[in-house]
């Protein structure tokens, strides 16, 4: 896996790119915080759609990325604890 998240930044919010190997977790919230300050509530669809076209062009590590970023944009939309799930 290596995108970059400059590139990421570049090419789907407009950002100026920096190349910093996108394969952290902190790279992939990143990433869904800047797509759900984008495009709010269509912030899933729009990683879902990405990563749809990413498996469509054989690209499945680009895929599995975007599928955690699909993950992490649900996380932080998320507004109930999960049964059984403490509060830190």
């Amino acid at each position: 896996m290596r995108i970059t998240l400059g590139l990421f930044l570049a090419r789907y919010l407009g950002a100026a790119a920096t190349v910093v190997p996108m394969n952290a977790d902190l790279d992939i919230w990143r990433a869904a915080n800047l797509l759900v300050k984008r495009h709010g509530d269509d912030a899933a669809i729009v990683a879902a759609r990405r990563a749809d076209e990413l498996l469509a062009e054989g690209d499945l590590d680009g895929c599995g990325i975007w599928k955690r970023i699909v993950a992490a944009v649900n996380e932080l939309a998320r507004t109930k604890l999960a049964e059984g799930e403490r509060v830190n």
